[in-house]
């Protein structure tokens, strides 16, 4: 799968998206003030700042802000919701690495809140699992509960179609400039048991409804299920699938008034 729409402005003249770092295509510049939303532990927020820009990182962790403070002392962060965050002054950008998906409560508010927050011409730009992303990891996982009678798990993540998020950024007031939705898989680093170590660190909230006795037998299931897709000789691969966006928030006045739900439950 390999599908983007891209087109230029004086924003984003410079820089060929595809495989570039996200901070590239953001651009930031000296003096300029730059939202992180989803900041986690503020490793992207370190690299704009590297840029000259002044950060201000946002995370709904108290635990995820902590530790950021403590990396970065040098940096602003704070906690917040990116459903309903407020900042009193208006930021030249706003931008997000791997945790759009991760704000499942409703996607049309985090973007609303990003509008609010930026200057009009201000930049949009973020990287997030789209349509398709983990598909196979997902898969293995509802199969696996399947097998040991137990009900469907509960999925953490919201992963759009390139159109959905394409329409959710222009009824929420942003002209869009770059959307890429590519293939990206990704050697699995995040333990030595591949799918379930995987389930482990991005799936907990599944695995807590599920009785003790079976986590074991249900993990090395997901395991034998996922390894023909993902297993290689070179280790555990991921299968995701990510989309990139930039966009430019349009002037004042050019925001339609919402007019109900744009969709209903976004597919996996």
């Amino acid at each position: 799968m390999n599908w983007a729409v891209t087109t230029y402005d004086s924003a984003f003249g410079y820089v060929s998206a595809h495989g570039a770092p996200l901070v590239d295509l953001l651009d930031p510049q000296p003096g300029e003030r730059v939202i992180d939303l989803g900041c986690g532990t503020g490793t992207f927020s370190a690299e704009i700042a590297e840029r000259g820009a002044e950060v201000l990182g946002i995370d709904g962790s108290p635990d995820m802000v902590a530790q950021a403070t403590a990396l970065h002392p040098g940096l602003s962060f704070i906690v917040g919701d990116a459903h309903d965050f407020t900042i009193s002054e208006s930021f030249d950008a706003v931008a997000s690495n791997a945790a759009l998906h991760w704000m499942t409560r409703d996607p049309d508010a985090v973007i609303a809140r990003v509008h609010a927050a930026l200057r009009p011409g201000g930049r949009f730009v973020g990287e997030l699992g789209g349509a398709g992303n983990c598909a196979e990891l997902v898969a293995a996982m509802q199969t696996a509960w399947r097998v040991f009678g137990l009900g469907e798990p509960e999925l953490p993540w919201y992963f759009p179609s390139p159109a959905e998020y394409a329409t959710r950024l222009e009824e929420g007031g942003f002209t869009l400039r770059l959307l890429e939705h590519a293939d990206r898989p990704t050697r699995m680093t995040e333990g030595p048991n591949g799918a379930a170590d995987w389930v482990r660190a991005y799936a907990a909230r599944a695995l807590a409804d599920v009785p003790p006795e079976l986590v074991e037998p249900l993990l090395v299931r997901v395991n034998d299920l996922a390894a023909p897709a993902l297993r290689r000789e070179s280790g555990w691969v991921a299968d995701y699938v990510r989309l990139r966006f930039a966009a430019v928030r349009k002037p004042d006045g050019a925001v339609p008034m919402p007019v109900g739900p744009l969709f209903s439950d976004p597919p996996l």
